[in-house]
């Protein structure tokens, strides 16, 4: 595949990446009663937040800065998602937290997948291809890292945390994409590791996975 196509494929899945994450730090921040302003902020925290994070460890300056379109599709979704919300409260109404629930989950997903999968190419584009380790870490903090913040600028128990399978089906989604890439190219670790990130999360939802933990007696 020519070098033009392979950056039109990795840009295309950033930018849903982005509206995907984005969409859930608003829809996180109008359920906590934030204002417009709050509401764009989170947005845009979750969208770039992880990048960010994983381009200042790699000693670069953070990619969202230097093409602001990203931040730019952040504030966009997350004033789409006010003013739909704002206009059409009812949507809110009905059994609590259904639709904060599932919208969530969808986004939360999509964006874990995509942008994991971005955080591990990222890693070999900067000249780390054979350094399995730090290529699932950088994918594993680009997927999960807007969300982290996110959660805690709103100050609420971190989504990864307490939901399903989340970080765990980054770290797989970020091992299969290293030895996809490895044994295939990019184009077909990138296509087959985004959605089975979202595979395992939908599996792990659908199935109750969830990891062990201790329960608090009242």
């Amino acid at each position: 595949m020519a070098p033009e196509q392979i950056f039109d494929i990795v840009f295309y899945m950033e930018i849903i990446g982005t509206i995907a994450f984005a969409a859930s730090g608003a829809m996180t921040g109008i359920h906590r009663g934030m204002d417009i302003f709050g509401v764009c902020v989170l947005g845009v925290v979750t969208a770039v937040g992880g990048g960010m994070t994983r381009d200042m460890i790699l000693g670069n300056i953070p990619g969202a800065l230097v093409r602001p379109v990203y931040v730019m599709v952040a504030v966009a979704s997350a004033l789409l998602v006010f003013s739909v919300l704002y206009f059409r409260n009812g949507l809110l109404q009905g059994k609590p937290g259904l639709l904060y629930d599932r919208a969530m989950f969808i986004m939360d997903s999509v964006g874990l997948g995509i942008f994991t999968v971005m955080g591990v190419m990222t890693g070999i584009q900067n000249g780390y291809p054979d350094n399995t380790f730090l290529l699932v870490f950088l994918g594993t903090l680009t997927g999960v890292g807007g969300g982290l913040l996110r959660d805690i600028m709103a100050g609420v128990p971190p989504y990864i945390f307490v939901k399903h399978i989340y970080a765990c089906a980054s770290v797989i989604g970020a091992l299969s994409c290293v030895w996809i890439y490895r044994a295939f190219g990019q184009t077909p670790s990138m296509v087959i590791s985004a959605p089975l990130i979202i595979l395992i999360r939908f599996l792990a939802a659908y199935f109750h996975w969830n990891l062990p933990h201790i329960k608090q007696k009242d």
